[in-house]
Order: C-alpha cells, then structure tokens, then sequence
C-alpha cells in the first residue's frame, strides 16, 4: 500500500474542489465541467491509496455513482436539478461509501432545504420576478465536506462524536 500520507493530499484535493464548485455555482450558477471531470479521475487514485479491492469495494463506489447519475439524470430531465449538480454528485458518489452517501444525501436535502427558504425569503423581500435560481452546489459540497470529515475522522485521530455522531 502506497504511502498513507498520500490519502491525506487526495482527501484536501476533494475538499478544495468542493469548495471550488460552491464558490463558481454562488458566483455563476454553473458546476464547470473540468472541476467534476477532476473529481470523477481522481477517485481511483483514492481507491488506490486506501487500498480498495475492486470486488467487493470499488464496484460498490461504481454502482453508486451509475444509480446516482441514473436518478440524478431523472431530475434533471424534469428540470428540478441542474446539470452541474447531477455531475457533482455523481463524482463524489465515487469517493464516499454508500452508508455515508445515504447520509451525505440526508443532509445535503436539508442544507439545500434551508438554503432554498433563504433565497426565496430574499427573492420576495427584494420583489423580484421569474424563477430563482438555487445554488445547489453549495448543499452538495457543504454535504460532502462533512461525509468526508465524517467518515475519515479516524483519519484525524477524532473520536465519532466530532463529526456530530453522537
């Protein structure tokens, strides 16, 4: 296995582009391609490092993310999700373990839930007409900050609590 410290920089390079995408969706409302296509190629190299098996380990990351996309692609097409949304989402589907993507999706529903009230508060308050356009990339990414902090703490000598585990 490759040198442990190596997860380490993969880990800060996930939350840096997470980051990213919730700066350029407030500032643009758009997910760059690059940014998502970056996560998506890195994953792999996080299998690599943390020493994933491809059956059963990888193959279950690669079925979340086709599920996720398959879903994703559903409300996209009904126009209740953006495009750089369903990429973003897909591609951290490969980095985080299904128990903590069910979770990571509980709580980006709530982070998007709050900021969706904010935004149409604000919309109303300043009388503005047509619809509002919500930056969902930053309940994704605030989301998938915590999945990651989550389910690596140990990776930080954390106990579960840390993450807000109980």
């Amino acid at each position: 296995m490759p040198d442990f410290d190596f997860r380490y920089l993969l880990l800060a390079g996930l939350a840096i582009a997470l980051l990213v995408a919730a700066v350029t969706d407030i500032r643009r409302r758009q997910i760059d391609n690059w940014l998502t296509l970056g996560i998506a190629a890195a994953a792999p190299l996080y299998w690599w490092a943390s020493g994933m098996a491809f059956m059963p380990d990888i193959a279950w990351q690669l079925g979340l993310a086709a599920i996720t996309f398959a879903v994703l692609f559903g409300m996209f097409a009904l126009r209740v999700m953006g495009g750089g949304d369903v990429k973003l989402l897909t591609a951290l589907a490969l980095w985080i373990t299904p128990l903590w993507f069910m979770q990571l999706v509980i709580v980006m529903s709530i982070i998007g839930g709050l900021l969706t009230l904010a935004m149409w508060i604000n919309h109303r308050a300043r009388k503005r007409q047509g619809r509002l356009a919500i930056p969902y990339g930053v309940a994704i990414a605030c989301a998938g900050l915590w999945a990651l902090f989550a389910q690596h703490r140990a990776l930080f000598h954390l106990p579960a609590n840390a993450a807000g585990l109980g």
